[in-house]
């Protein structure tokens, strides 16, 4: 199983980035798919995650500005940021809690990471 991320970048602050992860591989089943962000000497932070019925959760400091979605069609999650501050400069990792095929033990598969750069 893999987990892509792409999207990311660098902007002048107000402006905005989506950031879109797909999954590929060997898999039965899709669970929550979440954003995390990790700065240099800091710990990686959940930021946005959906559930499998589409339920949605943010962190305060994104609400209103992040719009996390996904299409189990495609096996994708987005994240349309907007309105970016130069605080919300990080990489961008995606995760995906999911089961394989011939298992019913749910993994965490991360993505690589994507950078986001925010100028002032």
């Amino acid at each position: 199983v893999q987990v892509v991320e792409s999207g990311g970048g660098s902007v002048q602050s107000g402006g905005s980035l989506t950031l879109s992860c797909v999954v590929s591989g060997s898999f039965s089943a899709i669970y929550d798919m979440g954003w995390y962000r990790q700065t240099p000497g800091d710990e990686r932070k959940s930021i946005a995650f959906v559930t499998k019925d589409g339920r949605t959760n943010y962190i305060d400091s994104v609400k209103g500005r992040f719009t996390i979605s996904r299409d189990d069609t495609k096996n994708t999650v987005h994240l349309q940021m907007n309105s970016l501050k130069p605080e919300d400069t990080a990489v961008y990792y995606c995760n995906v809690d999911l089961k394989v095929v011939g298992s019913d033990y749910l993994h965490a598969v991360w993505g690589q990471g994507t950078q986001v750069t925010v100028s002032s």
